[in-house]
């Protein structure tokens, strides 16, 4: 177990083996997992949204600079505001509320959407999960429809056992806490029948979604957020990705 894949938090008195022993497991814990981020990589969508906005802008008497995908994403990670990264690729004043809301508009266009990609070693650590006896739960400000099919077209949605997501196709880009909070309270109302309770996410909502409903926070770090960011949230724990998670769990319920 190094520092690079799990992070415990300093002020925590308690460690992995109690939160995730093998008691809990037999008693079949109930995994609630966030869908962009810790299952889906939507970096390569956010950055090409990126860069048609800028380029619609660049056609405007301004001139605009586009950052590097890695400097774009290094930004969002670290939640630098869409306003700051509009104004640092060069867009001026009476440029940003028009390249805003066309970013809005596009985002989850289905030319872009298909740019979303399944994380790797996902399969592996839903699959472990699952063998045993760990029940799985998506909670995501995703258009639930849009999930369902991606889980389709991947082979995961036998995996899940129900999926809490908006209708609206604009929520999670906006990633709103108490909208989180809200789903995570109806998932736990209708799967959680013990009180071995996780939420998994990749962001700030996430953690807050957990806390106010009581049950463990993991945060990844392989998503929108790094584990820098995170960490000024307390979460329980942060973890490189869905599979050390995944493998953490087990192994220190020595399965």
């Amino acid at each position: 177990m190094t520092k690079s894949t799990l992070l415990v938090k300093p002020t925590a008195d308690k460690n992995i083996q109690n939160i995730f022993n093998l008691a809990n497991l037999q008693e079949k814990a109930t995994l609630f997992c966030d869908f962009d981020g810790p299952i889906v990589d939507v970096s390569d969508r956010y950055y090409r949204t990126y860069k048609i906005c800028l380029q619609k802008m660049k056609r405007s008497a301004f001139g605009s600079k586009a950052l590097s995908k890695k400097q774009f994403w290094q930004m969002k990670q670290h939640r630098i505001s869409d306003i700051k990264i509009a104004k640092r690729s060069g867009l001026k004043s009476e440029q940003i509320d028009p390249f805003l809301q066309e970013v809005r508009t596009i985002v989850n266009h289905p030319d872009l959407l298909e740019a979303d990609r399944i994380q790797p070693g996902v399969k592996w650590a839903l699959g472990m999960l699952r063998s045993q006896g760990v029940r799985l739960v998506l909670v995501t400000l995703r258009c639930q429809s849009q999930v369902k099919e991606i889980l389709k077209q991947s082979g995961l949605e036998s995996l899940f056992s129900g999926v809490y997501g908006r209708r609206d196709i604009h929520s999670a880009y906006q990633n709103n806490a108490e909208l989180k909070t809200e789903l995570l309270k109806n998932a736990l109302r209708d799967r959680a029948h013990n009180s071995c309770n996780y939420m998994v996410g990749d962001t700030e909502a996430d953690i807050i979604a957990a806390k106010e409903t009581g049950i463990n926070s993991i945060a990844l770090s392989c998503g929108i957020r790094s584990s820098r960011y995170l960490s000024k949230y307390q979460p329980d724990y942060i973890c490189k990705d869905l599979l050390s998670t995944a493998h953490h769990l087990l192994d220190s319920a020595k399965l």
